[in-house]
C-alpha cells in the first residue's frame, strides 16, 4: 500500500478507490487467477440459477393457473403432477444454489483479504500459499456468515412486526399507511445496508483477527463508527453497479420480452456481463479489505505489522497464533537482552 498506516484515516470514498486500484494493478497477475478459479465460478452459480430458474418459475405460474381452471376435470390430475414435479425440482435447484454460492463466496472472499494483508505485511506472496490457507479460514467466515444472517432475520421480523403494528393503528384512526410507510421504507433500506456494511467488514475482521462470528459482528460495529457514510456510499455504488450488471443480463439473456433473435449474441452479451460481474466482485473485495485498515487508522488503532503478519502465517502453521498484539519495539528489547 502506498499510503502510510496514520495517514489511511484521511481517505474518503474516492481515496479508497485509488488504493483499491493501485493494489489491483500492481498485483494483476496473482488476483486474475483468484478471479477465474474463485470469483468466476461464484459467479456461474449466479447467472446459471438465474438462467434456469426464471424459465423454470414462469413454467410453475403457468401451471398453476392452468390447474386452477382445470379444477375437477380429469386432465387436473396430470397438471398437478406436473406441477409438483417442477416444484420440487425448483427446491432442489435453490438449494443446490444456496450450497455452491455460499461455498465459493466465503472463499473468494478469504482468499482476496488474505491476499491483501499479506500486501499490506510485506510477506511474499503465491497462488499456491493463498490456496492452502483458504480451507482454515473458511471455517471461520462460515460461523460469522451464520451469524449476521440470524441478524438480518431478526431485522425483518422485527420490520414486519411494526407493519403489523402501523396497520392496527391505521384501522385505529384512520391514517393513511402511506404516511408512515414510505418513511418507514426508507429507514429500513438505509439501515439494511448498514447492516450488510457491519457484516462485510466483520468478514474482514474474521481472517486478520482472532475475533469472528458474533465478536467479529460487534467488534464490526465498533469499528466502523467515524466511516459509516465512506462504507454505506462504497456498498451502494457497489449494488448500484451489480444492478447495472444483472438487470440487463435478466432483460436480453433471460427475459422472453426483449429476445434476441440471435443465440450466438446472446451468449456474447452473457459471457461480457459474467466477466463484468467477476471484475467487479473482485474489486469489491479488494475495497472491503481496504476499508478495515481505513477504519482502524480512523480509530488511531495501531496496525502492527509484524503481530499482523504471525497472525496470517498462524494459518499456515509456521507460526503460533498471538495472544495479544506485539510491538517491533518490544521485539527488538527481547532481542538485545538475549
Amino acid at each position: 500500500m502506498d499510503v502510510e498506516p496514520e495517514d489511511m484515516r484521511l481517505l474518503g470514498i474516492g481515496g479508497i478507490l485509488k488504493e483499491s486500484y493501485k493494489i489491483l494493478l500492481t498485483y494483476l497477475r496473482l488476483f486474475m487467477s483468484l478471479a477465474c478459479t474463485l470469483v468466476l465460478p461464484l459467479g456461474v452459480v449466479i447467472f446459471s440459477h438465474h438462467l434456469i430458474s426464471t424459465p423454470l418459475q414462469r413454467k410453475i405460474f403457468i401451471n398453476e393457473v392452468l390447474e386452477e381452471a382445470e379444477a375437477g376435470t380429469p386432465a387436473a390430475a396430470q397438471t398437478q403432477k406436473v406441477l409438483d414435479l417442477e416444484l420440487f425440482g425448483l427446491a432442489i435447484l435453490t438449494l443446490l444454489y444456496m450450497v455452491f454460492a455460499l461455498v465459493f463466496s466465503l472463499l473468494s472472499t478469504s482468499a482476496i483479504v488474505y491476499s491483501v494483508a499479506s500486501i499490506y505485511t510485506g510477506k511474499g506472496l503465491s497462488y499456491t500459499k493463498i490456496i492452502s490457507i483458504v480451507p482454515r479460514v473458511w471455517k471461520r467466515l462460515v460461523v460469522t456468515f451464520v451469524w449476521a444472517q440470524l441478524v438480518i432475520f431478526g431485522y425483518y421480523v422485527g420490520f414486519l412486526f411494526i407493519i403489523f403494528l402501523l396497520s392496527l393503528l391505521e384501522h385505529a384512526i384512520g391514517l393513511p399507511m402511506a404516511v408512515l410507510g414510505i418513511p418507514l421504507i426508507i429507514a429500513f433500506d438505509g439501515m439494511l445496508v448498514y447492516i450488510n456494511l457491519v457484516w462485510h467488514l466483520a468478514s474482514v475482521i474474521s481472517v486478520l483477527e482472532e475475533s469472528y462470528g458474533l465478536g467479529a459482528m460487534k467488534k464490526s460495529v465498533e469499528l466502523i463508527k467515524g466511516k459509516k457514510l465512506v462504507g454505506c456510499g462504497l456498498f451502494l455504488i457497489y449494488i448500484l453497479c451489480t444492478i447495472g450488471v444483472l438487470v440487463p443480463f435478466g432483460t436480453f439473456v433471460v427475459s422472453h420480452r426483449h429476445h434476441i433473435p440471435i443465440m450466438a449474441i446472446r451468449v456474447l452479451l452473457g459471457l461480457t456481463l459474467l466477466v463484468l460481474w467477476t471484475a467487479l466482485t473482485l474489486f469489491a473485495i479488494i475495497i472491503q479489505s481496504v476499508l478495515y485498515f481505513v477504519c482502524k487508522s480512523d480509530h488511531h488503532e495501531t496496525i502492527d505489522r509484524y503481530a499482523l503478519s504471525e497472525h496470517l502465517d498462524g494459518y499456515l502453521g509456521e507460526y503460533a497464533p498471538l495472544k495479544g498484539p506485539v510491538s517491533l519495539e518490544a521485539l527488538e528489547a527481547e532481542l538485545e537482552e538475549v
